[in-house]
């Protein structure tokens, strides 16, 4: 299992994912896409497709930093429309600054994970409520999670997954050393096939057999993302 880089390729429909640029206001905005198809459910926490259901895409869209606007739903359609995906039926839709052309892959035993890293303002997740934002400005700080898993789960598998992703990417972050469990921005999303005639697994989590291979292939992308964007900004 190693992470990979660049151009996803190719993305016909119902297959991987693929790098793409869009034009707003003159300026040319890379995203990536998946054009599941029919036949996917996903868990998510995007703003856009949220929750747990059918959904057939999912996309992850780079935005500037200094974004403003107020209709992110809206947005996120507008994206899709031009992308033709309006017709496919539901989507999950992400937003963020970091960089989207250097999203990270990795996979374990037909598990696979894409992310895109910013870490700009890491904060712990229980931090003190008078924790500011100060020094801020002007740095990226997102964290957007795909992963693809081949077998059916159940709904309360799909919240398990959504959890051991999240401890994933909070273990890769304490070991390199990261002052936070994440960012206040971070999104996932789980997709599994719907259920058929076989059971759902009912389990996701670290230990079991699809949560245990999910947790790799997550914490290979983050740990390989952090790198990545610490070399790009020379921080710690």
């Amino acid at each position: 299992m190693s992470p990979a880089e660049g151009p996803l390729g190719e993305n016909p429909p119902g297959q991987w994912c693929a790098l793409l640029d869009r034009v707003e206001d003159g300026r040319a905005l890379p995203l990536l896409v998946w054009r599941a198809g029919p036949g996917w459910r996903m868990a998510s926490s995007g703003i856009v497709g949220g929750g747990i259901g059918p959904r057939q895409w999912w996309l992850n869209a780079q935005v500037p930093l200094a974004y403003a606007r107020h209709d992110p739903e809206r947005h996120v359609a507008e994206i899709a429309a031009v992308l033709g995906l309006a017709g496919a039926g539901a989507g999950v839709g992400m937003l963020t600054a970091a960089d989207v052309t250097r999203w990270r892959h990795g996979s374990d035993s037909g598990v696979r994970v894409l992310g895109t890293v910013g870490l700009g303002v890491p904060v712990p997740a229980a931090a003190p409520l008078e924790r500011s934002a100060a020094g801020a400005e002007g740095r990226v700080g997102t964290i957007n999670l795909l992963a693809v898993l081949p077998v059916p789960l159940g709904d309360a598998a799909l919240v398990n997954a959504v959890l051991t992703i999240t401890e994933a990417k909070t273990q890769a972050l304490a070991e390199a050393g990261v002052p936070g469990t994440g960012t206040a921005s971070d999104s996932v999303c789980i997709a599994c096939p719907v259920p058929g005639p076989e059971a759902a697994e009912p389990f996701c989590g670290p230990r079991s057999p699809w949560g245990a291979r999910l947790a790799r292939a997550a914490h290979a992308v983050v740990a390989s993302g952090t790198v990545d964007w610490r070399t790009l900004h020379d921080t710690r």
